[in-house]
């Protein structure tokens, strides 16, 4: 096994993933504050804001009708999934010329273990530096990525220097790098949690690396003991190639811990179809969907239901999450994060969408014109 003291990690994260890719498609809102979301007379979310939008606070997981609110002259793009995920596999294929260890987070989002590369090349920063460039180059988007010798490090270092930026942390850098940084950018940690280590005094990692492990376990249970290696810049989690997985799905943790149900149907909603549009472009068929609920205090839960019959669309997905969801304590008790997977895969997949490789295609269709 890698000695994880000695891992080379890179977190690549595009910019503004979904925007810009409307943005390249059509120049003309270059500029302009643009939320790739529902219409903002409904109760959708927003998936991703251009910089423009979000210097008025806007942001991923916010209400369309927040977001209108606080910008009114706002653009406001329907998603479109399936042109996502092609582009999304034209960056995928450019990782994997490098490593086959890539996890995919999301269709924007990746970790890279290249301790052992195909290129045989010592330099982890060498390699990010080509993939930024490569990405560039063959989709006329830009990424922002971390180099760090572990997957929470990597991931704090690519939001450092965003948009197309590259921050690297050596192993004797870590500590120095994350010991300033608020205890709420720490993955897992949200407003309540964030509320609950203020009123112990805890404000930074250096803060909360203080404590000893037998005071956050006191007052975080099992959580404690992921604080505790946290503030040691300590993760030894491995990158899990996704090829590998049983599983699809995608979850999010809100801005605010929420009970309001119609919030939580728009958000699993647009998870279905954002799970459905990656099976489909994966070239599977799924029966079992899985909901994921993390209530307020990190306690999670999870329900599922298998059918007789394969998925055929995204609505026939939602229906039985709107049935798990009613299994839960959704509406009364507060709830920090959310998800959908869908597994039992058929064996005998259909074939996929060829990426296209090279410049994005411009799409024409109505579904990207501003709403």
């Amino acid at each position: 096994m890698t000695d994880t003291r000695l891992r080379k990690i890179i977190h690549v994260d595009m910019d503004m993933f979904y925007a810009a890719v409307e943005i390249h498609d059509r120049p003309e809102l270059k500029g302009r504050p643009l939320v790739v979301g529902g219409k903002p007379n409904t109760r959708s979310v927003v998936t991703t804001a251009s910089y423009e939008a979000r210097r008025f606070g806007i942001k991923s997981g916010m209400s369309c009708a927040e977001a209108r609110k606080r910008c009114p002259q706002c653009l406001f793009i329907p998603p479109d999934f399936p042109k996502y995920y092609l582009v999304s596999e034209q960056i995928r294929r450019i990782f994997f010329a490098y490593t086959d260890l890539v996890e995919a987070v999301s269709l924007d989002e990746a970790y890279l273990d290249v301790t052992v590369n195909k290129l045989n090349q010592p330099s982890a920063t060498r390699i990010a530096q080509e993939i930024k460039r490569r990405i560039r180059a063959e989709t006329g988007l830009t990424a922002s990525a971390g180099v760090a010798p572990n997957m929470f490090v990597a991931k704090i270092a690519s939001e450092h220097n965003k948009p197309d930026g590259l921050c690297v942390v050596r192993p004797e850098q870590v500590l120095t790098f994350i010991r300033d940084l608020p205890v709420i950018r720490i993955p897992g940690i949200g407003q309540k949690t964030d509320q609950r280590l203020g009123e112990l005094g805890i404000r930074t990692v250096t803060d909360l690396a203080a404590r000893p492990l037998d005071f956050l376990r006191d007052h975080f249970g099992k959580f404690g003991d992921y604080l505790h290696d946290i503030a040691r810049g300590i993760d030894e989690r491995p990158v899990t190639p996704d090829w590998e997985r049983k599983s699809l799905g995608v979850e999010e943790t809100f801005a605010e811990d929420t009970v309001d149900l119609r919030f939580l149907n728009d958000f699993l909603l647009d998870s279905c179809r954002r799970v459905f549009t990656d099976l489909s472009g994966e070239g599977k068929k799924a029966r079992t969907v899985t909901l994921k609920i993390k209530y307020h205090d990190f306690h999670s839960i999870t329900r599922r239901l298998t059918r007789e019959k394969y998925f055929s669309s995204a609505n026939e997905v939602f229906d039985l999450v709107r049935e798990l969801l009613a299994r839960t304590e959704a509406g009364s008790r507060p709830i920090r994060l959310a998800g959908v997977a869908l597994s039992g895969f058929d064996e005998k997949t259909v074939p996929a969408p060829t990426p296209t490789i090279g410049p994005l295609f411009k799409s024409g269709s109505d579904t990207d014109r501003p709403a």
